[in-house]
């Protein structure tokens, strides 16, 4: 049975590798190379395996599959987010020595939003069984979406964009350093690094729209819930510089993404019932064979 110490003990250690990213790796200002990217993938990778241990010794091997269905999903889908940050820092021109910044602060809000909303979620399903068809069929659009594999048009969304937010607030075209807020004329105006990190938040509550209710399909377990999405988040700064540069490569990932969508969205609204394990199999043949195709594109 999951406890109130098994939350405090999950977030006290949580909160303790942030404190130490944020005093240790963080503190100064350097890009970081793709072998430290690397290093600390491996590394946020082998704590959620290692958590997946535990959850298997203490809660049983249900428990256990979906947990790892649900962070596999979490870290899958995580794919997609990275091509919108790599868009963001691209368009806005944010050098990569102060990304880690933004991402860092993704991250602490993330802690909070997710857990907002999956306890909501959670309790809107508890009360109104049908939404899971809504979520089973929004699933199913986005995914058929993505399997289009069609490129948004991401140059004139900015200057909408940019538009937009000028009439809200004051904006900056400038850059200074790693600043949100300067004075220009006597005026407090928004850089474009603090536009970069409204829009970087702004894209994680709509990748949790898109990741939540596939996690629902496995389990509705909070603390699973929870725990995985927070540990694939944990990992995402670092595979960003991982994967930023290798994503053009992979072209049918995009593709594999789609089908999972629509794979969860069914099991959603035709109500199919499937053990964690089988689920997880199914995910892993998909994105595997993704990669290879893509690889095997390029030869």
């Amino acid at each position: 049975m999951i406890t109130q110490t098994h939350w405090i003990a999950f977030l006290s250690i949580i909160f303790l590798f942030l404190a130490f990213d944020l005093g240790i790796l963080s503190r100064h200002h350097k890009q970081q190379s793709y072998k430290e990217a690397l290093g600390w993938t491996i590394f946020w990778v082998a704590i959620s395996l290692v958590f997946s241990g535990w959850v298997y010794i203490s809660f049983g091997s249900v428990a256990f599959f979906e947990f790892l269905t649900s962070y596999k999903i979490e870290k899958i889908l995580s794919v997609d987010n990275i091509v919108v940050f790599a868009v963001v820092f691209e368009t806005l021109n944010i050098p990569p020595k102060f990304q880690h910044r933004i991402l860092f602060i993704g991250i602490l809000s993330a802690l909070i939003l997710r857990g907002l909303m999956i306890f909501l979620g959670i309790e809107l399903l508890e009360k109104f069984s049908w939404l899971l068809n809504i979520f089973g069929g929004f699933l199913i659009l986005v995914g058929f979406k993505l399997f289009s594999n069609k490129k948004e048009e991401t140059l004139s969304t900015k200057s909408k964009l940019w538009v937009f937010c000028k009439k809200i607030i004051p904006l900056s075209s400038k850059l200074y350093k790693d600043r949100f807020f300067v004075i220009e004329n006597k005026k407090l105006k928004a850089t474009t690094l603090f536009l970069a990190l409204i829009l970087i938040e702004f894209s994680d509550i709509i990748f949790a729209l898109d990741s939540l209710p596939a996690i629902f399909s496995i389990t509705t377990n909070p603390f699973i819930i929870y725990t995985s999405n927070i540990l694939a988040i944990l990992g995402l700064r670092s595979l960003y510089f991982v994967l930023v540069k290798i994503l053009e490569k992979l072209k049918y990932l995009r593709i594999a993404l789609g089908a999972v969508l629509i794979l969860v969205g069914i099991k959603l609204t035709f109500g199919i019932h499937l053990h964690p394990s089988i689920s997880l199999a199914i995910i892993t043949f998909i994105f595997v064979t993704s990669i290879i195709a893509s690889l095997k594109s390029k030869t």
